[in-house]
Protein backbone atom coordinates (compact mmCIF):
# COMPACT_ATOMS: atom_id res chain seq x y z
CA UNK A 1 0.00 0.00 0.00
CA UNK A 2 1.37 3.41 -0.95
CA UNK A 3 2.45 5.51 2.01
CA UNK A 4 0.33 8.59 2.66
CA UNK A 5 2.27 11.86 2.33
CA UNK A 6 1.45 13.13 5.81
CA UNK A 7 2.30 9.78 7.41
CA UNK A 8 5.64 9.72 5.65
CA UNK A 9 6.44 13.29 6.71
CA UNK A 10 5.52 12.46 10.30
CA UNK A 11 7.92 9.53 10.26
CA UNK A 12 10.64 11.74 8.81
CA UNK A 13 10.22 14.17 11.69
CA UNK A 14 9.64 11.82 14.63
CA UNK A 15 11.77 8.85 13.69
CA UNK A 16 14.25 10.43 11.28
CA UNK A 17 13.47 7.56 8.96
CA UNK A 18 16.26 6.81 6.51
CA UNK A 19 15.78 4.91 3.28
CA UNK A 20 16.74 1.27 3.72
CA UNK A 21 18.56 0.39 0.53
CA UNK A 22 20.22 -3.01 0.35
CA UNK A 23 21.59 -2.41 -3.13
CA UNK A 24 22.73 0.67 -5.04
CA UNK A 25 19.75 2.21 -6.81
CA UNK A 26 21.19 1.48 -10.23
CA UNK A 27 21.47 -2.23 -9.42
CA UNK A 28 17.92 -2.27 -8.16
CA UNK A 29 16.79 -0.59 -11.37
CA UNK A 30 18.70 -3.08 -13.51
CA UNK A 31 17.24 -6.02 -11.60
CA UNK A 32 13.71 -4.68 -12.08
CA UNK A 33 14.32 -4.25 -15.79
CA UNK A 34 15.61 -7.83 -16.08
CA UNK A 35 12.64 -9.15 -14.12
CA UNK A 36 10.21 -7.25 -16.33
CA UNK A 37 11.94 -8.53 -19.47
CA UNK A 38 11.61 -12.12 -18.27
CA UNK A 39 7.89 -11.61 -17.71
CA UNK A 40 7.56 -10.20 -21.22
CA UNK A 41 9.43 -13.15 -22.73
CA UNK A 42 7.27 -15.68 -20.88
CA UNK A 43 4.05 -13.93 -21.85
CA UNK A 44 3.10 -12.82 -18.32
CA UNK A 45 2.78 -9.20 -19.39
CA UNK A 46 2.32 -7.44 -22.70
CA UNK A 47 5.03 -4.92 -23.55
CA UNK A 48 3.63 -1.41 -23.80
CA UNK A 49 4.07 0.66 -26.89
CA UNK A 50 7.49 2.36 -26.91
CA UNK A 51 6.07 5.82 -27.53
CA UNK A 52 3.82 5.45 -24.48
CA UNK A 53 6.81 4.59 -22.31
CA UNK A 54 8.63 7.72 -23.46
CA UNK A 55 6.04 10.39 -22.70
CA UNK A 56 4.85 9.88 -19.15
CA UNK A 57 7.66 11.31 -17.02
CA UNK A 58 7.75 15.07 -17.64
CA UNK A 59 7.15 17.11 -14.50
CA UNK A 60 6.52 20.85 -14.21
CA UNK A 61 6.33 23.00 -11.11
CA UNK A 62 3.89 25.93 -11.07
CA UNK A 63 3.91 28.61 -8.38
CA UNK A 64 2.42 32.01 -7.60
CA UNK A 65 2.66 34.52 -4.74
CA UNK A 66 0.87 37.55 -6.18
CA UNK A 67 -2.82 38.23 -6.73
CA UNK A 68 -5.29 35.36 -6.80
CA UNK A 69 -2.71 32.58 -6.54
CA UNK A 70 -5.01 29.63 -7.17
CA UNK A 71 -6.53 31.36 -10.17
CA UNK A 72 -3.09 32.18 -11.55
CA UNK A 73 -2.05 28.53 -11.30
CA UNK A 74 -5.28 27.31 -12.89
CA UNK A 75 -4.82 29.82 -15.72
CA UNK A 76 -1.29 28.50 -16.25
CA UNK A 77 -2.64 24.95 -16.47
CA UNK A 78 -5.28 26.07 -18.96
CA UNK A 79 -2.68 27.81 -21.13
CA UNK A 80 -0.46 24.72 -21.10
CA UNK A 81 -3.39 22.65 -22.37
CA UNK A 82 -4.12 25.27 -25.04
CA UNK A 83 -0.52 24.83 -26.21
CA UNK A 84 -0.99 21.06 -26.70
CA UNK A 85 0.69 20.15 -23.41
CA UNK A 86 -1.53 17.50 -21.86
CA UNK A 87 -1.80 17.37 -18.07
CA UNK A 88 -1.83 13.77 -16.84
CA UNK A 89 -1.67 14.36 -13.08
CA UNK A 90 -1.82 17.34 -10.76
CA UNK A 91 -0.83 17.54 -7.11
CA UNK A 92 -2.63 19.35 -4.30
CA UNK A 93 -1.77 22.96 -3.56
CA UNK A 94 1.10 23.47 -1.15
CA UNK A 95 1.52 26.73 0.77
CA UNK A 96 5.02 27.81 1.83
CA UNK A 97 6.99 30.88 2.84
CA UNK A 98 8.69 32.95 0.19
CA UNK A 99 12.42 32.36 -0.13
CA UNK A 100 14.89 33.90 0.64
CA UNK A 101 12.80 36.79 2.03
CA UNK A 102 10.01 35.37 4.18
CA UNK A 103 8.49 38.87 4.42
CA UNK A 104 7.25 38.52 0.85
CA UNK A 105 3.79 36.96 0.26
CA UNK A 106 3.54 33.21 0.78
CA UNK A 107 3.67 30.95 -2.27
CA UNK A 108 1.20 28.41 -3.57
CA UNK A 109 2.83 25.63 -5.57
CA UNK A 110 1.81 22.50 -7.40
CA UNK A 111 3.57 19.87 -9.47
CA UNK A 112 2.00 18.45 -12.61
CA UNK A 113 2.86 15.50 -14.81
CA UNK A 114 2.52 16.31 -18.49
CA UNK A 115 2.77 14.81 -21.94
CA UNK A 116 4.15 16.80 -24.87
CA UNK A 117 5.92 16.28 -28.17
CA UNK A 118 7.99 19.41 -27.61
CA UNK A 119 11.72 19.26 -27.06
CA UNK A 120 12.91 20.52 -23.65
CA UNK A 121 14.12 23.90 -24.92
CA UNK A 122 10.87 24.47 -26.83
CA UNK A 123 8.82 23.51 -23.77
CA UNK A 124 10.83 26.03 -21.74
CA UNK A 125 10.08 28.76 -24.29
CA UNK A 126 6.35 27.92 -24.13
CA UNK A 127 6.43 28.13 -20.33
CA UNK A 128 8.14 31.53 -20.41
CA UNK A 129 5.61 32.85 -22.92
CA UNK A 130 2.76 31.70 -20.69
CA UNK A 131 4.36 33.39 -17.67
CA UNK A 132 4.55 36.65 -19.61
CA UNK A 133 1.00 36.28 -20.92
CA UNK A 134 -0.29 35.84 -17.37
CA UNK A 135 1.40 39.06 -16.24
CA UNK A 136 4.86 38.16 -15.00
CA UNK A 137 7.19 41.13 -15.25
CA UNK A 138 10.96 41.27 -15.40
CA UNK A 139 12.19 41.76 -11.84
CA UNK A 140 15.13 40.93 -9.57
CA UNK A 141 15.70 37.24 -8.84
CA UNK A 142 13.36 35.73 -6.21
CA UNK A 143 10.98 38.71 -6.34
CA UNK A 144 7.23 38.09 -5.90
CA UNK A 145 5.61 36.92 -9.13
CA UNK A 146 2.23 36.19 -10.63
CA UNK A 147 3.31 32.91 -12.16
CA UNK A 148 6.39 30.74 -12.26
CA UNK A 149 6.60 27.58 -14.40
CA UNK A 150 9.68 25.38 -14.07
CA UNK A 151 10.65 22.18 -15.87
CA UNK A 152 11.61 19.86 -13.04
CA UNK A 153 12.28 16.61 -14.87
CA UNK A 154 12.03 15.85 -18.57
CA UNK A 155 12.01 12.08 -19.04
CA UNK A 156 15.03 11.74 -16.74
CA UNK A 157 17.09 13.76 -19.22
CA UNK A 158 20.40 15.24 -18.05
CA UNK A 159 21.24 18.40 -19.99
CA UNK A 160 23.32 21.54 -19.44
CA UNK A 161 23.32 23.22 -22.85
CA UNK A 162 20.79 26.04 -23.04
CA UNK A 163 18.65 24.45 -20.32
CA UNK A 164 19.53 22.72 -17.07
CA UNK A 165 17.83 19.35 -16.59
CA UNK A 166 16.79 18.20 -14.11
CA UNK A 167 16.09 21.49 -12.34
CA UNK A 168 19.34 22.22 -10.45
CA UNK A 169 17.62 22.89 -7.10
CA UNK A 170 14.92 20.22 -7.23
CA UNK A 171 16.63 18.12 -4.55
CA UNK A 172 16.36 20.68 -1.72
CA UNK A 173 13.03 22.40 -2.36
CA UNK A 174 10.21 21.33 -0.08
CA UNK A 175 7.62 22.97 -2.36
CA UNK A 176 8.78 20.70 -5.18
CA UNK A 177 9.55 17.42 -3.43
CA UNK A 178 6.33 17.14 -1.44
CA UNK A 179 3.87 17.70 -4.31
CA UNK A 180 6.06 15.53 -6.55
CA UNK A 181 5.93 12.75 -3.96
CA UNK A 182 2.15 13.05 -3.90
CA UNK A 183 1.85 12.20 -7.60
CA UNK A 184 4.87 9.88 -7.96
CA UNK A 185 6.06 8.13 -4.83
CA UNK A 186 8.75 6.26 -6.79
CA UNK A 187 10.46 9.18 -8.51
CA UNK A 188 14.26 9.14 -8.51
CA UNK A 189 16.68 11.98 -9.20
CA UNK A 190 18.13 11.58 -12.73
CA UNK A 191 21.66 12.52 -11.63
CA UNK A 192 22.11 11.17 -8.11
CA UNK A 193 19.62 8.30 -8.52
CA UNK A 194 18.37 9.09 -5.02
CA UNK A 195 14.80 8.02 -4.33
CA UNK A 196 12.41 10.86 -3.52
CA UNK A 197 11.87 9.49 0.00
CA UNK A 198 15.59 9.89 0.64
CA UNK A 199 15.51 13.47 -0.62
CA UNK A 200 12.53 14.37 1.56
CA UNK A 201 14.15 12.70 4.56
CA UNK A 202 17.16 14.94 4.01
CA UNK A 203 15.08 18.10 4.41
CA UNK A 204 15.23 19.89 7.74
CA UNK A 205 12.32 19.52 10.16
CA UNK A 206 11.61 23.20 9.58
CA UNK A 207 11.32 22.67 5.82
CA UNK A 208 8.91 19.79 6.40
CA UNK A 209 6.71 21.47 9.01
CA UNK A 210 6.61 24.94 7.45
CA UNK A 211 4.85 23.82 4.27
CA UNK A 212 1.12 23.09 4.30
CA UNK A 213 -0.90 20.91 1.95
CA UNK A 214 -4.23 22.62 1.24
Amino acid sequence: KEMDLQLFLQRCILKKEKPRLNLPLQKVKNNLIKEQQKKIETGIVIKQDTSENQVNSIYLGIGSNLGNKKLNIEKAKFELIQNNIDILKSSSYFKSSSWPDAKNPKFLNIVIKVNTNLKPIDLLKKCKKIETYLGRKKSPKNSPRVCDIDILDFNQTIEKNGIFLPHPRIHNRNFVLLPLFEINKNWTHPVTKYHIKRLISSLSNRDITSIKQI
